[in-house]
């Protein structure tokens, strides 16, 4: 076992999820300086590229799964013991916090009847809890079988895309950093959830730019993202399931002081201590 929960923690709730994509505080910071943001030219492929957007999703998993193989986590589900209920899915979808039940309300906009519609009630009411009641075995066998369905696949991707890596990478353009500084961005995300709370990516990223400028704002590209990735530490550090802060140190720190901005095969890196690389 890891020290660390295989997958992300959730701080925000689900209200919070879908009502604000984009933090109040960065949406405000993308708006102030429209013009500034414009005049910064992103060299090379954005995040959202294919091929980098497929590096990103194998850089977190290999930090969620001890895996590079983020596909195979379609049928990932348990209880991690985090006050969040299960934990399941590509991206960490917590029935706790709400974004499970809208990845599954949103399946079943894909797939009516499917196999896991009947749960949406019991999904409503753990919500904001630990509870597993009317969920427990039977869930979880289902949630595996479900995950065979190309639907429920495109789901998790759908709900991923909407809640965490769009919101994630736009807000990294705005700000005028390319494919590292986005990815720094969206594993954020994915660990902390969106928010304004210190602890959350908009706190995060408020308390960078109180040390640095962004790009968009004239700022040096590494040195605005150095003083990101040290406000994290400060967030990660805060909650004990967080404190091995090895997927920054060991990793986005390396492609960084590597002057890597674009994000760029081959990678090396370590995550707990274990080694992976990305050749191509």
């Amino acid at each position: 076992m890891r020290p660390q929960p295989r997958r992300a923690l959730r701080i925000a709730l689900a209200a919070a999820l879908v009502a604000a994509p984009l933090t109040v505080a960065a949406t405000s910071a993308a708006q102030a300086a429209p013009e500034a943001a414009a005049s910064v030219r992103l060299k090379g492929a954005g995040l959202d590229d294919p091929h980098k957007k497929d590096i990103a999703m194998q850089l977190v998993s290999s930090a969620e799964n001890s895996s590079l193989d983020w596909k195979a986590q379609y049928k990932y589900i348990e209880d991690i013991g985090d006050g969040r209920g299960y934990t399941a899915g590509i991206i960490g979808f917590c029935s706790g916090t709400g974004d499970m039940l809208e990845l599954v309300q949103h399946y079943t906009d894909l797939n009516p009847g499917n196999v896991l519609a009947k749960y949406l009630p019991a999904l409503k009411k753990v919500n904001g809890s630990d509870s597993h009641a009317g969920l427990g075995t039977a869930f979880t066998k289902d949630w595996a079988a479900a995950a065979k369905d190309p639907a429920f696949q495109q789901a998790q991707n759908d709900e991923r895309d909407r809640v965490y890596f769009n919101p994630a990478v736009n807000q990294a353009k705005a700000d005028g950093l390319r494919a590292l500084g986005q990815f720094a961005y969206y594993d954020a995300i994915v660990m902390h959830g969106p928010g304004d709370s210190s602890d959350s990516f908009g706190g995060i990223r408020a308390a960078a730019m109180k040390k640095a400028r962004t790009p968009a704002q004239g700022g040096d590209e590494a040195t605005y993202l150095k003083a990101f990735l040290a406000a994290r530490k400060v967030a990660m550090k805060k909650e004990a399931a967080h404190s091995d802060t090895s997927r920054v140190d060991t990793e986005q720190l390396v492609f960084l002081n590597a002057g890597n901005f674009d994000l760029n095969p081959p990678l090396k890196w370590k995550v707990y201590g274990d080694s992976y690389s990305i050749d191509g």
